[in-house]
């Protein structure tokens, strides 16, 4: 059987995420750039899974606030399509959350969510049960500050994490 591997990111692993990101259909798609320079500047906040430790089936970007600094934002996540549905985009969080928690760098995380998406408000409110952390929902940004269309964002804040 396959296991998983979590890994930090490096830039080698961008083409890997800009490709998993659009095949999921539903992310909206980065530059190829952006992923080599995220894995370069923020691989620390953000995890690779790789599937018998060397293929790439996931991913998760995210950073640090700058003015709360124990605070994670998810900016994306992401699951190859043939792994959806194993548990990939949990294991995931919680290596990275773990990760930084054991370091002594997070307390809280974010991530925002449109309406229409019912796999990651199903993913972050499982994560906030599992870790036993209250989970607030607000509306981060409504529709109408988004050029042509887009849903309104809303701000998913989980914590404190222990």
């Amino acid at each position: 059987m396959d296991t998983l591997v979590m890994a930090v990111p490096t830039v080698e692993d961008g083409a890997a995420a800009w490709h998993i990101a659009r095949d999921s259909r539903v992310l909206d798609v980065n530059s190829p750039y952006s992923y080599l320079l995220w894995f370069r500047d923020f691989a620390r906040t953000s995890v690779m899974a790789l599937q018998s430790g060397d293929r790439p089936v996931g991913f998760v970007t995210g950073f640090c606030r700058p003015e709360q600094p124990e605070t994670l934002v998810v900016w994306q996540i992401a699951v190859d399509p043939g792994h959806c549905g194993r548990g990939t985009a949990g294991a995931m969080l919680d290596h990275l959350t773990a990760r930084l928690t054991a370091d002594g760098a997070l307390r809280h995380l974010e991530t925002t969510i449109s309406a229409d998406n019912a796999a990651s408000r199903r993913l972050f409110r499982s994560f906030a049960q599992r870790h036993a952390a209250p989970l607030e929902k607000d509306l981060l940004f409504p529709a109408e500050l988004f050029p042509g269309t887009h849903e309104a964002e809303f701000l998913y804040r989980i914590g404190p994490l222990l």
